[in-house]
């Protein structure tokens, strides 16, 4: 056993970090073997509930799972892409594209989480995270439960490792979409059922996952694809960084100056060598020859008093159809939604042919359906 030390930034915050990994050859730092170690955070109470911000300046440190696996009898939380290896994140979406070829069909029959429930946290509401979840887990035969900002006030009413414990006792499944990193992974840490991260202001891995299983669909694979992200490097830009340490491709993110993604999660994707990555201030340049352009709100939920001071800032980071004309005609255009038409992308984009954001929508749901079957080892 090996131990290893280091410090964790959340805004202007540090605290110490110390874990316990097992030595292997095949081991990262956030490889499947860290499953089994022994994480401790050693931090004021105040730290965790600090919002974790996406800009270069105040960017937070890649987070580590705090999670023992073996206490979930082989089931599996989903945190970050990266906590698992390429054959599974390819299991995962093979299986999705396998369940929503079934449910395209019509028939009703698979149901294969019928008689569990699942727990929905919702710190940051989302239309989308919501109904994709929830009808997702219904068809399947499962029961999904709501709790919203007001129903939990998870760390402020009641504290974390409570609310994990509780609610293991409720669920057979747990979904967050929360701001702080942090409780998503103390939510992991203290349950006893399997936790998906629906969101935190660090990654959206569900969201990348539907993006690739998209991509799969329209372009024929994942592999050797050029992504360009234009806009700023947020959550989204770490997912797709966490997803290029594990399958190759070519991942190019164009933002302003100031508003770059997280340094140490790029240094980490860039040192596995698995996939190319760039990160620029010149959307023009980088767009060339992509076969995917993305685009995402300039300024996200928790930032608005921001908003238009980034609409200066972001001028000339908007996806028109000038910037789509360079990128060429086998571009396709993706966006998470929701989007603000005519400020990151133009209502011509989003309405071309070669848009394919409704898809990429729908497709949360079928990702998120084979996230949570192999969560629960079914």
């Amino acid at each position: 056993m090996a131990a290893i030390s280091g410090h964790c930034t959340f805004r202007s915050h540090q605290f110490p970090l110390s874990f316990t990994v097992p030595v292997a050859s095949s081991s990262s730092f956030y490889g499947e073997a860290i499953r089994s170690s022994s994480i401790s955070f050693a931090s004021p109470p105040s730290v965790h509930r600090s919002l974790i911000s996406c800009q270069a300046s105040s960017a937070a440190s890649p987070p580590s799972s705090s999670v023992n696996g073996t206490a979930k009898g082989g089931m599996k939380d989903f945190l970050h892409i990266s906590d698992f290896d390429k054959a599974t994140i390819m299991k995962i979406l093979d299986r999705a594209a396998e369940v929503k070829a079934h449910l395209k069909s019509g028939d009703r029959s698979l149901a294969p989480f019928k008689g569990k429930t699942m727990a929905m946290i919702f710190a940051k509401p989302s239309m989308r995270t919501r109904v994709s979840f929830e009808s997702g887990f219904f068809l399947l035969g499962g029961h999904a439960i709501y709790l919203g900002p007001d129903d939990i006030q998870m760390g402020k009413r009641e504290e974390t490792r409570d609310v994990a414990r509780v609610l293991s006792r409720y669920n057979d499944i747990i979904m967050a979409r929360v701001f702080g990193h942090q409780d998503i992974l103390d939510l992991a840490k203290f349950s006893s059922v399997p936790v998906i991260n629906g969101l935190t202001d660090y990654n959206h891995p569900c969201q990348i996952m539907a993006d690739a299983l998209t991509i799969i669909e329209h372009i024929g694979r994942l592999e050797g694809t050029k992504v360009v992200y234009v806009g700023d490097g947020n959550n989204i830009v770490h997912s797709w960084l966490l997803l290029a340490s594990v399958v190759p491709f070519h991942f190019v993110c164009a933002c302003p100056k100031g508003f770059e993604p997280d340094k140490e999660t790029v240094e980490k994707a860039q040192k596995t060598g698995i996939s190319k990555i760039e990160i620029t201030n010149d959307p023009k340049e980088a767009v060339k020859d992509a076969d995917v352009v993305y685009s995402d709100v300039w300024a996200s939920m928790g930032q608005k008093e921001e908003a238009a001071h980034r609409r200066q800032v972001f001028q000339g980071f908007q996806v028109d159809e000038a910037l789509m004309k360079i990128a060429g005609p086998k571009a396709y255009f993706m966006h998470c939604l929701p989007a603000e038409r005519g400020v990151e992308v133009t209502d011509g984009v989003i309405e071309a042919p070669n848009s394919i954001v409704f898809p990429q929508a729908e497709n949360r749901m079928h990702a998120q359906n084979a996230i949570m079957l192999h969560a629960l080892g079914l």
